[in-house]
């Protein structure tokens, strides 16, 4: 009872607290906009009734909005696959990337930049598609070698995999920037990560897929909790532990797809933000998840706002932004765990 009441104060304030995160990052930026400028665009362009128009509107509805809504969409979802992935593979090193996934979206994405690949009339649909192809490809790889070295498909076998996979596939994105010719600025530019050039159909894109993995990851909890006990206690609990686990890595790699042809390539979020979310809630996944869907939508739509607002004028990568800040985050992380143990 106590924690459905923990479970439950955390969302009543987590959610005022994502709408002024939000609110915050689109007044704020190398133009400053007033609040009440930004309240009346925005409710503007939600009713439909006439604004007042002008630049600031224009710039709070067709730049910032969709942006912002485009980082709190990529970072829920990347920390919530981190999540599920620390939680599945008992090791809390673990995020998409751990699998070999990122990378494979990665090349899908940069393959369809590169062939200018796009479907008509839905020109970020194709780059979707070529990203989420090649990370259910770099999965279903990743899982035969596994299973054919392991049938029982162990968390060690299926990292030890997906690390050298990673490498891989690294390598193969340097030999395509390589051949890129001129559009070696825009893959470079997009390997580090970039949300510039989100819009509405990007944000609708993410919501969807968001929407659709929180309904076949959340439900899974309770299986996430059991594998904190190891598989062998999983399956004796119940749990259909190789149905549970296919389930949870289809899914996180779908998503992080999807994430990966919208903002590129953006580290640290899926590892760093479970870790600060289980310092305040807990290791309970019913908590824990919803807890790093809100974490790592605040952890990202800051890091934004810092990647564009922090040097005027310069647009800094959000890769490389989250890679400073989460390597420093997870550093004090460890060393807190680290003085714990030793107490």
């Amino acid at each position: 009872m106590l924690a459905m009441k923990k479970h439950s104060l955390f969302l009543l304030f987590a959610l005022p607290i994502t709408a002024a995160v939000m609110l915050f990052c689109v007044c704020v930026g190398s133009v400053a906009v007033p609040l009440g400028d930004t309240l009346t665009a925005l409710w503007s362009g939600l009713t439909g009734v006439e604004g007042p128009g002008g630049a600031m509107e224009s710039i709070i509805l067709d730049v910032r909005l969709p942006r912002v809504l485009a980082a709190a969409l990529v970072g829920a979802s990347l920390s919530l696959c981190g999540a599920c992935m620390q939680g599945l593979l008992r090791n809390p090193l673990a995020d998409g990337s751990t699998l070999g996934v990122s990378s494979g979206a990665s090349l899908g994405a940069a393959f369809a930049i590169l062939i200018g690949f796009q479907l008509p009339g839905l020109p970020l649909t194709g780059t979707a598609l070529m990203a989420m192809g090649f990370a259910f490809v770099s999965l279903v790889t990743i899982l035969s070698l596994a299973f054919s070295l392991d049938r029982s498909l162990s968390t060690h076998t299926i990292i030890l995999l997906g690390i050298v996979f990673a490498m891989l596939v690294s390598a193969l994105l340097s030999l395509l920037i390589v051949f890129s010719g001129e559009k070696l600025r825009t893959i470079t530019f997009w390997t580090m990560g970039s949300l510039s050039s989100v819009g509405y159909p990007g944000v609708a894109l993410l919501s969807v897929s968001l929407a659709v993995s929180c309904a076949l990851l959340l439900p899974q909890a309770t299986a996430l909790d059991a594998f904190a006990l190891g598989e062998d206690t999983a399956l004796h609990l119940g749990v259909s532990v190789r149905r549970v686990k296919l389930l949870v890595l289809a899914t996180v790699s779908a998503l992080i797809g999807v994430c990966v042809s919208v903002g590129g390539c953006i580290g640290f979020v899926g590892l760093v933000t479970p870790h600060m979310a289980r310092l305040l809630v807990g290791p309970g996944h019913r908590r824990l998840l919803p807890a790093s869907l809100f974490g790592g939508a605040w952890f990202l739509m800051l890091t934004d706002l810092a990647s564009r607002a922090l040097i005027p004028r310069v647009q800094l990568p959000i890769g490389a932004v989250t890679s400073i800040i989460g390597s420093a985050l997870f550093v004090w992380i460890f060393a807190r765990s680290s003085r714990k143990e030793a107490a």
